[in-house]
């Protein structure tokens, strides 16, 4: 991938993750109501005119709507977000404490759905018995149409009050990572799973298959040496975009768990009207959405010979060509100088 298309992707992603923060703003702009006035204007709070309006300057919220939008975004491009009208905290600290329990949440509960997704695909590819087959070849659409919060429910009725194995109360950090986990592991394996079954099935049908199988290779090697080689791309690409979905996600399923995180922060700013933790939330969700699939878009030349091969082709096409260009016009001048001679 030449420097210019990595810079192109760069200038896109840059793009999306301004368009996100603008169209948000504005959004949250137009909601009706004055956040701060709901806070603070509040006579058990004690607070005076002089007071009140100080506290109003503080969070700009009677500058005209085109100088708050600059202000902020010079804030984002600077790392400052801006105060919290709930609590008066910086909403960088309070993004520090919830995220990496977001994180922890959200590369666990991926790495544990691609698992999954793998053990799906090959189990319904390569079982020993026909219906263990078509049992795991079910198993992702059943699993795409479970709601996330319901599957937090029932695990917690099961394994919590049910068999007692993960407390509710008093449980450790890996206790209160596992239920949690497994939850969003179904939400994450499900799509993957999916795409990676129909790759698998089309890869089977190709004609290399079929000649490697009349060799004798076994099942295991027709596995790992030739179709997942084949059958990985379009499952990285739902992986990118599943990895980045999850934070996002993760909202109904820290809910649900009570767990402190992203989600928390979002359902307490939504209650209190927090514009500006809910606008740095929605950034950050989209900011690490677009730049895992950058990240995979960038690796897919790496992965993919053919694509390198198709770059190199248009890149020899197009010396050639400017090669051939370029000889005609010397020969078309040699020409010239002759007939005047």
């Amino acid at each position: 991938m030449s420097l210019k298309t990595i810079a192109l992707r760069i200038g896109q992603a840059v793009l999306v993750i301004w368009a996100t923060f603008t169209l948000s703003f504005i959004l949250l702009a137009a909601l009706p109501g004055d956040a701060v006035a709901t806070r603070y204007d509040n006579p058990n709070l004690g607070l005076n005119a002089e007071q009140l309006a100080a506290i109003r300057e503080v969070y700009g919220a009677d500058e005209p709507i085109l100088s708050r939008y600059f202000s902020a975004l010079g804030g984002f491009l600077t790392g400052d977000f801006g105060f919290s009208v709930a609590t008066g905290t910086a909403v960088s600290e309070m993004l520090a404490d919830a995220l990496p329990s977001t994180l922890a949440l959200a590369v666990f509960a991926f790495l544990v759905g691609v698992v999954l997704a793998f053990l799906v695909a090959i189990v319904s590819t390569f079982g020993p018995f026909s219906w263990l087959r078509s049992f795991f070849r079910s198993l992702p659409s059943v699993m795409v149409s479970l709601p996330t919060f319901w599957i937090g429910i029932i695990l917690i009725q099961i394994f919590s009050f049910g068999l007692g194995w993960v407390p509710v109360i008093g449980a450790s950090d890996a206790q209160s990572l596992i239920l949690p986990v497994i939850t969003l592991a179904i939400f994450v394996a499900a799509p993957l799973a999916q795409v990676l079954l129909r790759s698998i099935d089309e890869v089977m049908d190709m004609s290399f298959v079929q000649v490697v199988r009349a060799k004798g290779a076994s099942g295991a090697w027709l596995l790992w040496r030739n179709v997942l080689r084949n059958a990985l791309l379009p499952a990285l690409t739902m992986a990118g975009l599943t990895f980045g979905e999850l934070v996002g996600g993760s909202v109904v399923t820290e809910a649900v768990f009570a767990r402190h995180g992203i989600g928390a922060l979002t359902v307490d700013a939504v209650a209190n009207r927090d514009t500006s933790v809910l606008l740095a939330i929605v950034v950050l969700a989209a900011a690490v959405f677009v730049l895992i699939n950058l990240i995979v878009d960038l690796l897919y030349p790496v992965l993919d010979v053919r694509l390198r091969e198709r770059e190199h082709e248009a890149v020899s096409s197009s010396a050639t060509a400017a090669t051939t260009a370029a000889t005609t016009a010397d020969t078309t001048a040699t020409n010239e100088k002759k007939v005047q001679a």
